[in-house]
């Protein structure tokens, strides 16, 4: 049953290519792929409008080792927009044998698989209850897929960019290296840059800022994070921009 209470209507979704590869060291882990569309679709249940932007890290990054040692940058970015759209077509289908109805758009020209990316046309689909995935970036070299977030959600007129990730949110340190790291409930958006907290890139960061966008760094891997999320309960860290508010909040 659809909750009209939901504190986020339509929301983007991040997700990082690395988070597909499981235990593997590369490639993508279907059992994963499976848990995220079952999160998805309880969202669409709830009553959400969702859409997603997947990286493509665990197939290949421009900027990893092997992309830095290309003569152009700018092809090694293309060869990983490529990536993010081999993510795309396997959440396309997890989220389809999970029972939704989706839509694949491209920034890149892909008519035999994707839809060319038009801002009205994925509105339309969201409003009809479809779950829009946008793949290959932003359709340009050097922005990173979470430049490609923010500018979607821009785009689309989301609530809130939902980074899902493998932590609780935003610490004072790295919580997998330090027991004693503390997460943070809210963080105003300039602390994001003063404090290198690492949330998003200064790209996705300084258009979310623009767009008065709030970022929600979650953890992904704990069931019914999402729907959490959701209905606003106390999970993981808000980026917000309301500056009468305190700069943080410790959880």
């Amino acid at each position: 049953m659809a909750d009209t209470d939901l504190r986020y209507k339509r929301v983007l979704l991040k997700l990082s290519g690395e988070a597909l590869l499981g235990d593997q060291a590369f490639g993508i882990d279907h059992s994963i792929l499976a848990t995220y569309a079952r999160e998805v679709r309880e969202a669409v249940e709830a009553g959400a409008e969702v859409a997603l932007v997947i990286g493509g890290g665990n197939i290949f990054r421009g900027v990893s080792p092997e992309g830095t040692q290309m003569s152009s940058r700018a092809h090694a970015d293309y060869m990983g927009m490529l990536a993010t759209m081999i993510n795309a077509m396997a959440l396309q289908d997890a989220l389809e044998n999970a029972g939704l109805h989706t839509r694949l758009l491209s920034a890149i020209e892909m008519k035999e698989i994707a839809e060319p990316f038009i801002r009205r046309r994925a509105m339309r689909h969201l409003e009809k209850g479809r779950v829009v995935v946008f793949g290959a970036g932003t359709g340009h070299p050097y922005f990173s897929t979470d430049t490609a977030a923010a500018l979607r959600a821009s785009e689309i007129g989301a609530d809130v960019i939902l980074k899902g990730t493998r932590v609780d949110g935003v610490f004072t340190a790295d919580p997998e290296k330090d027991s004693s790291a503390r997460r943070f409930a809210s963080v105003y958006g300039a602390e994001v840059i003063q404090r290198d907290l690492k949330v998003m890139d200064l790209t996705a960061v300084t258009l979310a800022k623009e767009s008065g966008l709030p970022i929600l760094v979650f953890n992904m891997n704990t069931p019914g994070n999402l729907r959490r999320v959701l209905n606003g309960e106390d999970v993981g860290t808000l980026v917000h921009w309301d500056e009468t508010a305190e700069p943080v909040s410790l959880a």
